[in-house]
């Protein structure tokens, strides 16, 4: 029979795994009596862990959230698992000096060899170069959007389409909030807007609740039935019933596939010979794909369709009126 501290231990992970559990049950897995499961969850208790009995033919026990913090249980890969995220995922945001914090607490409470395992761990994350301007998001915002995501309440908000600090004037926006989304270091919060009867993706950095919240509603449920790939297609500028770009071309370009593979984000490379590849990308325009695929820096065949052999006249025309009149291309 286990030790009753280690048994304790065991007990509490039973809980922890969010399902009712009866005394019978409990018994059998921990090879006790049902008597002293319950003298074990009485020992739980008095530590602070709110476990409530749920009534029934059987009786049973379950772990409910609680009003204070008692000691947590974690295994090794938890444990490293937490540190990890608080040492990457939180890097750049508004709450990264909270998540330092934490992970300095947790480090004080954790076995001597799992904090050996932490501290040869030194992570750093990269942010790309475009991230470099985002602006911090409140935390407090975070949370009173995610309250009335929660509680289906609509919302009064101010919000701002441009960089600048201060708010629109005019009347407060009114939408049904829905769903909290990360893009590119970037926090919005994606509602359905009642003035406009459509569906509108707000940058939390430029909003500012208004109380009280207004009426409970029924929700919705996003175009194609999918959030993250509804917010991904309206970045990319369709209707949000699909993921597709609106604009697909297709070029043959003067370099190994090796080199153009790295730099084709969700485009398809096909390798046509040691300095020749066939490349399918997307973008929101037709002149955008045309400037996209200008970055390579190299001879180029357009394969189709018409409209992106079109923007390359377009913008050759438009480059050359730039370069001004008599300017010689270089050969």
């Amino acid at each position: 029979m286990q030790k009753t501290s280690s048994r304790l231990l065991v007990l509490l992970s039973l809980l922890q795994t969010h399902r009712d559990w009866s005394g019978e049950d409990l018994a059998g897995r921990l090879d006790v009596t049902s008597r002293t499961v319950r003298r074990d969850i009485d020992r739980l208790r008095g530590l602070g862990y709110p476990i409530t009995t749920v009534k029934g033919p059987a009786g049973g026990y379950r772990l409910e959230a609680g009003t204070r913090m008692p000691p947590l249980l974690f295994d090794d890969g938890q444990v490293v698992a937490l540190a990890v995220a608080l040492q990457t995922a939180a890097a750049g945001t508004a709450v990264a000096e909270d998540a330092a914090r934490a992970l300095a607490t947790l480090r004080q409470v954790m076995p001597s060899h799992l904090r050996h395992r932490i501290d040869l761990l030194r992570a750093t994350a990269v942010r790309p170069p475009a991230a470099g301007d985002t602006p911090e998001v409140d935390p407090q915002v975070l949370m009173e959007l995610s309250h009335v995501i929660h509680a289906r309440q609509e919302l009064r908000l101010d919000h701002t389409s441009g960089p600048g600090p201060g708010i629109s004037a005019g009347a407060p926006r009114r939408v049904q909030p829905h769903h909290l989304v990360t893009w590119r270091h970037r926090w919005y919060l994606v509602a359905w807007d009642l003035d406009r009867e459509d569906w509108r993706t707000f940058r939390v950095d430029r909003i500012r609740p208004r109380t009280p919240a207004g009426p409970r509603f029924t929700p919705r449920e996003v175009p194609g039935g999918d959030v993250s790939a509804f917010v991904t297609s309206r970045f990319r500028g369709n209707d949000g019933t699909t993921t597709d770009w609106p604009c697909r071309g297709e070029v043959v370009l003067h370099l190994p596939a090796a080199d153009v593979a790295p730099f084709a984000r969700d485009g398809i490379v096909e390798e046509l010979g040691p300095r020749r590849c066939r490349l399918t990308l997307g973008s929101w325009s037709w002149t955008g794909l045309a400037t996209t695929l200008g970055y390579f820096d190299t001879g180029l065949e357009v394969v189709g369709p018409p409209q992106l052999a079109t923007a390359f006249a377009e913008l050759a025309a438009r480059y050359a009126r730039a370069a001004g009149p008599g300017t010689v291309p270089p050969s």
